[in-house]
């Protein structure tokens, strides 16, 4: 009966307290609207900075395979990274806010690094997840299933080829066009994530996200290998079966839901931290504690970072019947979609 009694305890503290406590001591102002933004006509209009003058239409892209800079005309980069980056059974719509944000997210990166990215000196842009993950179409072939070519690629040609040049802009200046696969149900502020604050990659609600095959996810372990993983991560903890409830505790979370700060043992730890510890999808987690069972379980909701553009919440989106433009308007405040112009 003891035993049921902590059970019921550490039950208690998790999914009640806790919150209720952390609710009354922080003050979580949003830092943005939050508001859907739903454009009915959106705009398109054309800009033109110092930079693009100089742009040929080709990007130094660095292979991360093998260590070459292989020199690619921008759309045809733009339709590997959105085929790599997005499932093609996707709506068009939904493709073609990848086709932008992928565009838009090269070229910031050519704009702000144009002698190399401090990771790989030799391009702005490499073909890893560090920046876009990048497959050229006989790489696509050789790795898809037999006739993906065929069905696909041409889904992939107009998801592109429908957008040509097209790019996000921000009080006349190309967005970091950040993106994730799946936010949980709502995206994250870059402050919280990235420590940088942009104005247009702020906290909004994200719906349609439910049929995403790591919307929610749970890590199971005992309560030793739990408890070994956090003293080896932090040594100076004193942390035990009996006092696991007492020693970790919620300080901070962020306005989506993530976990900002924990508290181990009194120290302050980032949720990050926690995250790459148990190899976790996201930051919006929850810790349960078994102790008749001895189980730890962690349940994650989304994947990624959680900031900007949902892929998963674009395409629920798109199945709505919103477009590409009212997608990208969603996930990026106050941006405006602008053409690109190249200087030949």
């Amino acid at each position: 009966m003891k035993k049921v009694g902590i059970y019921t305890l550490v039950i208690l503290i998790i999914t009640i307290i806790l919150p209720a406590i952390i609710v009354k001591t922080f003050n979580f102002a949003p830092t943005g609207d939050g508001l859907q933004s739903n454009v009915a006509n959106p705009k398109v209009i054309n800009k033109e900075v110092k930079e693009e003058a100089e742009f040929d239409g080709y990007i130094a892209v660095y292979d991360t395979r093998n260590q070459e800079v292989h020199k690619i005309a921008l759309e045809e980069y733009v339709k590997g990274v959105v085929a790599a980056e997005m499932p093609a059974e996707f709506h068009i719509e939904a493709l073609k806010a990848q086709a932008v944000a992928s565009r838009t997210f090269a070229l910031s990166r050519i704009t702000n690094f144009p002698e190399g990215y401090p990771d790989h000196m030799e391009a702005s842009l490499c073909t890893g997840i560090h920046c876009q993950s990048y497959l050229n179409l006989d790489e696509l072939t050789s790795l898809q299933p037999k006739g993906w070519a065929e069905k696909y690629w041409p889904k992939i040609e107009e998801a592109v080829d429908s957008t040509k040049g097209q790019v996000l802009y921000y009080n006349g200046e190309v967005i970091e066009a950040a993106y994730h696969s799946t936010s949980g149900g709502m995206t994250e502020d870059s402050i919280d994530v990235f420590a940088m604050d942009r104005p247009y990659l702020r906290a909004v609600p994200s719906p349609y996200e439910e049929e995403a095959p790591k919307f929610r996810s749970i890590v199971t372990l005992t309560g030793d290998e739990f408890i070994n993983k956090l003293t080896s991560k932090y040594p100076g903890s004193n942390i035990t079966k009996d006092n696991l409830s007492e020693k970790i505790k919620l300080v901070e979370k962020t306005q989506s839901g993530r976990i900002k700060k924990l508290a181990i043992d009194g120290t302050v730890v980032n949720g990050r931290e926690i995250r790459d510890l148990f190899e976790l999808n996201s930051t919006n987690f929850t810790i349960t504690y078994n102790p008749k069972a001895n189980i730890v379980e962690i349940e994650t909701l989304g994947y990624g970072h959680g900031v900007g553009m949902s892929q998963w919440g674009a395409n629920g989106m798109a199945k709505k019947g919103q477009n590409y433009e009212e997608i990208l308007k969603h996930y990026y405040t106050g941006v405006e979609i602008g053409q690109w112009v190249i200087d030949n």
